[in-house]
């Protein structure tokens, strides 16, 4: 699993970034916390480089002779590449598939770029849209039903069974700042 600040960048997000150049703008004074996150999180990625999310509106700009559209379209493919490859060290190599899910999944032109770039690793499938939601809810079921444990991350987390408060453990050096699950 990649979480949203690292990994390639995508239509909203910005992806990992260079360390020196993060530390910079942290200190630049331009944005405030708050605000940085949503640049990071929200107006990264495409957005941000080509002023649109939109997959079909970046294939129509390459279409019609867009180099810098082309260039920055082929990055992201390549860093997805880059990461699905990375991901693959965990497991020693041992990978069943690649599967490239959510809105970019939609794309063939996408797709395509990726494809080739992965092919090494495995099967490729493509389960196109966007599921967040319905993995979140199978994931808490299997939780409820004692098929998996709860991930605590950053020292909070929710209990999904019905009983007494109990304080969460922490992990080394953080602060009890009074966290409780059910």
């Amino acid at each position: 699993m990649i979480s949203d600040d690292e990994g390639s960048f995508a239509p909203e997000r910005a992806g990992g970034l260079p360390g020196f150049q993060l530390i910079r703008a942290c200190y630049s004074g331009k944005l405030d916390q708050v605000n940085f996150f949503k640049q990071v999180q929200r107006s990264g990625g495409l957005i941000s480089l080509l002023g649109t999310p939109d997959l079909r509106k970046v294939e129509k700009m390459i279409e019609e002779g867009d180099e810098r559209a082309k260039l920055v379209y082929e990055a992201m493919a390549l860093n997805v590449a880059k990461s699905l490859a990375k991901l693959s060290a965990t497991v020693n190599g041992e990978i069943d598939a690649v599967i490239l899910t959510g809105g970019v999944a939609n794309s063939k032109m996408f797709v395509s770029l990726v494809a080739p770039r992965v092919k090494f690793l495995g099967p490729l499938a493509v389960i196109a849209g966007e599921n967040e939601m319905e993995s979140l809810a199978g994931g808490v079921l299997r939780i409820i039903r004692g098929q998996e444990q709860a991930h605590v991350y950053g020292g909070k987390a929710l209990q999904l069974s019905l009983g007494e408060e109990e304080s969460l453990p922490r992990a080394p050096g953080q602060a009890d700042e009074g966290a409780k699950r059910r």
